[in-house]
């Protein structure tokens, strides 16, 4: 050592970089141990961080754990020893111990999250984090100008981080996240740490230029290319990107090389596909080695000093991982924790005195204005669900949405909380959830059931597992409205789908489907009181139709989720139903009657998930016979997982086979006669009833 301690080391503080270097040998220790326990079968899954730890633990000296928030991804382990999170805790999750905060034994390693600290709970879903992330910025721009929010919190110099590598960056869901982002000027950094390969596949078959080449279309985005093997450089250009971004400049985009020393998991073997020259000169840029030189160079550092950290680094490591696999292991019993939790809602009165008779259409649109008017923490947004252009607003009347339900409310409560949103389903809901992950209630809208695909991976990746994954410690509480149905005349194969079905296969996700005014307004209004997301089904067809009217219910009539209602009495047979379908059953059950073939009931589910079994089982004991009616094709419709928990659990008291009436298994056409042949009729209900009479 020299004489003189040595007191920086190009513009760093030399005892920083010797902590940093600490780190370093503490993160590469992590992902030896980790080897090691997956080989003993005391680790089931291993992917490594190696070869990025002086990008991340340089960044991670600008960046504030608990303030800013964070969307990472699973290469980022040593981001997590810079933002605190000690090597117990990562190992806690390797071994799937009970003990683990960012998911209880529920995620692989390397899938972080960390409520105190901001650290989002991963997904696995590669650059599907990025739409999330942006829409934590936004909200956090939104709290920091909406004061005393419940549950909210924010700084007006905050920034979220999200990262992922070059491979990801082929994902659509990072393209909208940074149109976004740019286009409202968010402070969002994001992190594309580049080792060249996406598993086996290197970058050049991924895209046709750097990533840092193709964003530069993007006005706004301040685009950084840096050697991330290079901790020193990373410190010093790193903290002018990171004041750019909280200075209130709009989003950066670090575009770092770096390398991958390991394979790219337990599961690969990066020998089969890379030549043996080229992964030595990977191992001459090693950052914990290049790190080490110039802390040695400078004087910082001696060879023995230097041994000594990384022999201390692996004993931690090896004492954690001790603690760890001695550490509690997870309940069986738990699995079903944290699935959804339904809050407790009081089931209101079969009568009341309510205000005018309103259509559908009308009861939701109402109970969006009531529900904002009484919670500043409800935020719509969608294709075409604002009024106007503020500019022109009071000029014009309002387009409110493609059906009018969400007209005067961007005039009522401001651009800030009803707003357009560009034609990217994925990035509406991905920036719900990230809204919904701060502690608002956002209510995104799609505009039609039969656009709703693009954003499956975020409804169903993300949304729905969240409080699962995390083990409770992050909700999701999202209200997505989406217009779903046929029976329109012309609506054809894009605009008339059913397909509920898909989504009760979603553990996580809440359903709702109303079939009158009453019960939308009451089932919305409880929607909003969730911790969990929640698909809101508005069929089309009902939204103005004379038979869905109802007295709009008072404030405070709110409709439990999972709790059916007998919307017509008979002791012959039961049909079960719920949408569009309620009213062809009710005709149906109609004529019967007037035939003289008695008298059948029917059933309103009124939500999918959950469903009130309770009742179907109590009216299927009561009449011996059930029909399933809905429009969803019959194929693996919701009907068959009625049909078939009535079967196994309702079998002594069936007098006849469960039978089902439903679409066609085909698309909806678009000329009106094809349509009615394809969509369950009142006569097909009414000759299926008729059948099951018989017996």
């Amino acid at each position: 050592m020299n004489a003189t301690p040595v007191a920086t080391v190009r513009g760093v503080a030399a005892d920083e970089a010797v902590e940093d270097f600490r780190l370093a040998c503490t993160s590469r220790a992590l992902d030896e141990r980790e080897m090691t326990l997956q080989k003993q079968s005391k680790v089931f899954f291993q992917i490594a961080g190696a070869g990025h730890e002086a990008l991340l633990l340089g960044l991670a000296r600008m960046l504030r754990p608990g303030y800013d928030w964070f969307f990472p991804y699973y290469r980022d382990m040593a981001l997590m020893l810079g933002l605190g999170v000690t090597p117990e805790e990562i190992l806690m999750q390797a071994v799937g111990s009970a003990d683990d905060p960012a998911s209880g034994g529920r995620q692989m390693p390397s899938h972080w999250g960390h409520r105190a600290k901001n650290i989002v709970t991963q997904s696995s879903a590669t650059g599907s984090q990025c739409i999330p992330a942006v829409g934590c910025a936004e909200a956090a721009r939104y709290i920091v100008r909406t004061p005393e929010l419940p549950g909210c919190v924010a700084y007006s110099d905050e920034l979220t981080y999200v990262s992922l590598g070059e491979g990801a960056c082929s994902e659509g869901e990072f393209w909208e996240s940074l149109n976004t982002a740019c286009n409202l000027q968010l402070p969002v950094l994001y992190v594309v740490a580049d080792n060249g390969f996406a598993i086996s596949v290197p970058a050049s078959d991924q895209a046709p230029a750097p990533v840092s080449e193709l964003v530069s279309g993007f006005r706004g985005l301040a685009v950084h290319r840096l050697d991330g093997c290079d901790y020193f450089d990373v410190r010093r250009r790193g903290a002018e990107i990171v004041a750019h971004v909280r200075a209130g400049n709009g989003p950066a985009l670090v575009h770092a090389t770096v390398t991958r020393p390991y394979s790219h998991s337990a599961a690969d073997t990066q020998a089969k596909y890379r030549l043996a020259e080229e992964l030595a000169a990977e191992r001459a840029r090693d950052p914990i080695v290049l790190l080490e030189r110039e802390l040695l160079d400078a004087g910082v550092l001696t060879a023995a000093q230097a041994a000594a950290i990384r022999d201390e680094s692996t004993q931690a490591v090896a004492e954690a991982a001790k603690r760890a696999l001695d550490a509690r292991r997870p309940d069986p019993k738990s699995v079903l924790e944290h699935v959804y939790s339904l809050p407790f809602v009081a089931p209101p009165p079969d009568t009341y005195e309510g205000g005018e008779d309103v259509a559908f259409g009308e009861a939701v649109t109402r109970t969006l204005a009531e529900c904002m008017a009484g919670d500043e923490r409800i935020r719509v947004f969608g294709e075409d669900v604002a009024d106007a252009p503020e500019a022109i607003l009071a000029d014009v009347e309002g387009k409110g949405g493609v059906f009018g339900t969400t007209r005067g409310l961007q005039k009522a409560f401001g651009a800030a909380r009803c707003y357009n949103t560009p034609l990217a389903e994925a990035n509406i809901v991905g920036r719900a959830v990230g809204q919904a992950v701060r502690g608002l209630r956002p209510a995104p809208e799609i505009q039609f059931f039969d656009y709703v695909w693009p954003a499956m991976q975020q409804l169903k990746t993300e949304a729905a597992t969240i409080r699962w994954r995390s083990n409770g410690a992050f909700t999701c509480p999202t209200v997505v409205r989406i217009p779903i149905g046929g029976y329109l005349t012309g609506g054809a194969i894009w605009h008339s789908q059913c397909g509920e079905s898909i989504f009760a296969h979603v553990p996580g996700l809440l359903v709702a489907f109303p079939s009158r005014a009453r019960d939308a307004a009451g089932l919305l209004r409880t929607a909003f009181t969730c911790e969990d997301p929640v698909l809101f089904l508005e069929h089309k067809h009902l939204l103005r139709q004379p038979y869905a009217r109802d007295p709009f219910p008072p404030v405070g009539h709110l409709l439990p989720f999972g709790r059916g209602e007998v919307r017509r009495p008979g002791d012959r047979l039961t049909i079960v139903t719920w949408g569009a379908t309620v009213q062809r059953s009710l005709e149906a059950a109609a004529r019967l009657s007037a035939a003289g073939d008695g008298e059948v009931e029917v059933v309103d589910l009124r939500t999918i998930v959950p469903w009130d079994r309770e009742l179907v089982a109590e009216r299927v004991r009561w009449t011996g016979k059930l029909l399933v009616v809905h429009e969803d094709v019959l194929t693996g419709g919701f009907g068959a997982e009625v049909a078939a928990w009535v079967g196994e659990h309702c079998f002594a008291d069936l007098d006849a086979p469960v039978r089902r009436v439903a679409a066609l298994d085909c698309h909806v056409a678009y000329e009106p006669t094809l349509e009615r042949a394809i969509l369950p009729q009142v006569n097909d209900i009414e000759e299926a009833a008729r059948e099951l009479l018989r017996y």
